[in-house]
């Protein structure tokens, strides 16, 4: 097994699950298998290199990806990321598990991911905005607000969705197509000038919070502040899961990024990290209390939330754990090796599919508010992406406890069979 590509471990966690669910579709078995032979790949992979002028006017190019999963419950969905390390099996991957993220929550989505190879702190502002607005032309013929809806991802955010909405609309002008419907809802993660959702910076974040409660009333913990978490990475998902976390009274006693961590046996506070950060570009000024990054594995802690990319638990790094509990707010952070390893450890692993869905729920939101033409106060937002988290968390825990399965296993039940069903009933499979 490759750990290094998260495609690979995409179809592991299918062919785990779909000997699970096979007898369910006990009459059907040829139209299951087919279903199932059609979710291996996505429906449509895009690939291009954009070529962009740089400020000092030399031309340079930039490989680009759009994987398109499946729809049979809905228009694609799902971010673009500027990474160096993007490759075309790790779009696949996210896009795959893009489309369980939609089921599970019971979103009417598909999966898709898109991905452009760059470092984006090389770039000038100029030279990134040209990139995105390459990047968006090249979608404009396969995306639309019934098609596939993009969104932001890592090193992305509403700025770059400013640009390519507008290089989306300006690219139909060109075309002469008639446009009748609201073309914001193209794109999600906007600016809330531009038909942006308030709550969405927070929602992923906020989601695994929502999770984090209802584990704690599952196992019966009776004082948050006695329940210890470690958070690797501190971008926006990591901090904004740390703030409400901490608001809640549980106590963030580590968090990391790719330079170090900070640790406190007291707590931390993920405010005072962030504004640190910020200033500085370190996680604290003191020396003498940063470790190496990998540290963060090794914490002593209730509970490990990992935050950053994928691939983070391996069969390497999966012996370090202390805690029982794991919530992935990640994508695709742990290898299916080390998942076996946790499940014979007795950890409660609550998978990325279910624990990050607050986010893909909040875009959700904010098409459904572009289509419309109305849009909601960050309460009302909020207020209805607790109960479909804690519905989502219900539904997966009764598979878990009636199937003794994992949480992780019970996830993709529930998301595969809804997809699966869809595919069926429109004669696709």
């Amino acid at each position: 097994m490759n750990e290094k590509n998260p495609h690979t471990n995409a179809l592991e966690q299918l062919t785990r699950v779909a000997d699970l669910l096979r007898s369910s579709y006990a009459g059907n078995e040829k139209r299951f298998e087919k279903a199932l032979e059609l979710l291996r790949e996505p429906e449509q992979l895009l690939e291009t290199e954009l070529s962009i002028e740089m400020d000092d006017g030399s031309k340079k190019t930039f490989t680009a990806y759009r994987s398109q999963h499946n729809r049979a419950r809905g228009p694609y969905k799902g971010g673009i990321r500027f990474h160096p390390k993007v490759t075309v099996h790790e779009v696949k991957a996210l896009s795959t598990w893009m489309t369980w993220k939609c089921a599970v929550t019971n979103i009417p989505y598909g999966g898709g991911k898109g991905g452009v190879v760059v470092d984006p702190d090389e770039l000038s502002d100029a030279e990134l905005e040209r990139l995105s607005r390459a990047y968006a032309r090249f979608l404009a013929p396969h995306i639309g607000p019934w098609i596939d809806i993009p969104a932001p991802d890592v090193n992305t955010n509403g700025r770059i969705m400013a640009w390519m909405i507008d290089e989306y609309e300006t690219y139909l002008r060109e075309q002469a197509h008639g446009v009748q419907e609201n073309l914001l809802a193209t794109f999600t993660g906007k600016p809330l000038e531009l038909g942006g959702s308030e709550g969405r910076e927070e929602a992923t974040g906020l989601g695994g919070v929502y999770i984090l409660e209802r584990i704690a009333e599952k196992l019966s913990w009776k004082k948050p502040e006695d329940i210890t978490i470690a958070v690797q990475g501190f971008g926006n998902v990591g901090y904004w899961f740390a703030r409400h976390a901490v608001a809640r009274s549980f106590r963030v006693v580590a968090v990391s990024d790719s330079r170090s961590v900070v640790y406190s046996e007291k707590g931390i506070n993920p405010k005072t990290v962030l504004e640190t950060k910020q200033r500085t570009g370190q996680l604290t000024e003191d020396e003498s209390a940063r470790m190496k990054p990998d540290a963060i594995f090794g914490i002593d802690a209730d509970v490990f939330v990992p935050a950053a990319l994928e691939n983070a638990i391996t069969s390497k790094t999966v012996s370090q754990i202390k805690a029982s509990v794991i919530i992935e707010m990640a994508n695709g952070p742990t290898t299916p090796e080390a998942d076996v390893e946790l499940d014979k450890k007795g950890v409660l692993v609550i998978p990325d599919v279910l624990a990050n869905a607050g986010g893909v729920t909040t875009s959700y939101f904010e098409w459904v508010q572009n289509l419309q033409g109305y849009y909601w106060t960050e309460n009302e937002v909020l207020s209805k992406l607790e109960p479909r988290m804690k519905q989502a968390f219900e539904e997966i825990w009764t598979v878990h406890t009636k199937k003794k399965v994992s949480v992780r296993m019970a996830t993709y039940i529930l998301a595969l069979k809804r997809v699966i069903d869809a595919m069926l009933l429109r004669g696709t499979a």
